[in-house]
């Protein structure tokens, strides 16, 4: 009884790929690539952060969350968007809402004020969950920004 079900597994990953793959027996999980795009400046310490969620699909995704980790501390009072909450010393997690295919979700705009008021700081932009979808092109939603304290916008 054991091959017989180990084997109806391997025939199910060949036919169908990871992407075909049963979710708690509940049918196929989704598949989504979700994205990210904006832009971040900073000055005199304040780093304004601008981005748009997409989902290049073929799946919608009920909603992500993107995690916003910085090179240096945070200052610990800072007012965030209310679909953010801090996570730790030097990030922030901000949920995306709901993201249909081939579409985009709402833009997020925040700013945080960073520990000192660096010159240079390096912000990364990441997917930490993404409504359970697989996704098979995670490069586009994982970015790396070194800012200048300038108040030029660097894009991402």
């Amino acid at each position: 009884m054991r091959v017989l079900c180990v084997g109806a597994v391997v025939v199910g990953a060949v036919l169908w790929g990871s992407g075909g793959a049963v979710a708690g027996g509940g049918g196929p999980v989704p598949e989504a690539d979700v994205a990210y795009h904006g832009q971040v400046a900073m000055t005199r310490g304040l780093a304004a952060v601008s981005l748009t969620p997409e989902n290049h699909g073929p799946d919608d995704v009920p909603g992500a969350t993107v995690r916003l980790s910085w090179s240096v501390p945070l200052e610990d009072a800072m007012r965030l968007p209310d679909s953010c909450v801090r996570a730790g010393e030097r990030g922030v997690l901000c949920r995306t809402g709901a993201l249909p295919a081939a579409g985009r979700g709402g833009r997020l705009d925040l700013a945080v004020r960073l520990r000192g008021e660096p010159r240079e700081v390096t912000v990364t932009v990441g997917t930490v969950w993404n409504g359970g979808a697989v996704d098979r092109n995670p490069r586009n939603n994982e970015h790396t920004v070194l800012v200048l304290d300038t108040g030029d916008s660097y894009f991402f």
